[in-house]
């Protein structure tokens, strides 16, 4: 079900956190989707990994779009148009790449799709920026200099939206360094979702551990 760009740039921002998931048991995903959504994280990354990704992610959001119409489904892992394109018909809300790819960036400029690509530098930011992005992923966030990276783009380009994943966790010291230096949003995926509470089935968990991290970044964007 499209959606309103501005509308789901502004939800992605609000709540914080964008869970990063993926299982191709579309069961599984569907309950794990909604215990986020429970949690207050409403606005999720399933990743395009693995084969019949495309196929799990179209039931997934025919699902939701009867049962949760308030979810909104993303997709991440996206190197190439072709892909993006099927997973927009599919249902993608918006769309998340390791690395910037142009031609991604003008499907969903032509769809009015918000992208966020991979960038490490302040020239692909910028590039991005020209190409028409919003909120830039910042990636892989602890490898390309963390918070202190976020700080030193924001200087001379405090227009600049980002959102990292990859060294964001979900307790407070690592949300407040990456919110104190001025992102607007976090990727977050087994930090979050973590290997146990899957293997156990405890959808209550996940949600639980989503609606902590989601009202501790207000209380940290609060102070």
């Amino acid at each position: 079900m499209a959606r309103d760009r501005l509308q789901t740039l502004g939800a992605m921002i609000d709540q914080g956190v964008i869970p990063v998931f993926h299982h191709p048991d579309t069961e599984v995903c569907i309950q794990v989707i909604q215990a986020c959504a429970d949690g207050g994280a409403r606005c999720i990354e399933f990743t395009n990994r693995g084969d019949f990704a495309s196929a799990t992610f179209l039931e997934v959001c025919r699902h939701f779009a009867k049962a949760e119409p308030g979810v909104v489904m993303g997709v991440g892992s996206i190197v190439d148009a072709p892909t993006a394109a099927l997973f927009i018909a599919n249902g993608a809300n918006f769309v998340v790449g390791p690395m910037l790819n142009p031609e991604v960036a003008t499907l969903c400029n032509r769809r009015m799709i918000p992208y966020s690509p991979g960038c490490g530098t302040a020239t692909e930011i910028s590039e991005a920026q020209a190409l028409g992005v919003e909120i830039v992923k910042m990636f892989p966030g602890g490898s390309v200099g963390g918070p202190d990276f976020v700080k030193a783009v924001l200087g001379p380009m405090p227009w600049t939206k980002i959102m990292p994943t990859g060294g964001v966790e979900p307790d407070e010291a690592s949300l407040e360094a990456w919110f104190g230096a001025g992102i607007v949003a976090c990727g977050m995926g087994s930090g979050l979702i973590t290997k146990a509470l899957l293997e156990a089935k405890d959808y209550a968990g996940i949600s639980a551990r989503v609606r902590d991290t989601v009202q501790l970044i207000k209380r940290i964007r609060g102070r």
